[in-house]
């Protein structure tokens, strides 16, 4: 190599600068992909949740339609305008 090139400014200046934002730029996207996975797990977490919760609530739902049901045709047994 030859010993006057070194004494370049690009290669004294500009070379160590472009390499070291490579080399942080490589580094963060590690930690951005890191951080991607962390929130596609907590996103995961969340709809498992949601769909208990829509599960729950579709069982009292149903609870209540029999209970209504079952509540509306003891009011027509027992009541006094539906005796006649």
């Amino acid at each position: 190599m030859n010993p006057a090139m070194l004494n370049n400014p690009f290669v004294q200046v500009a070379l160590p600068i472009m390499f070291t934002i490579l080399i942080a730029t490589w580094i963060n996207n590690k930690g951005f992909d890191a951080i991607n996975r962390r929130i596609d797990d907590l996103r995961s977490d969340m709809n498992k949740r949601f769909d208990e919760v829509n599960r729950r609530l579709d069982r009292i739902e149903e609870t209540l339609k029999s209970h209504s049901t079952k509540i509306a045709s003891l009011e027509e047994r027992v009541s006094p305008l539906g005796r006649r």
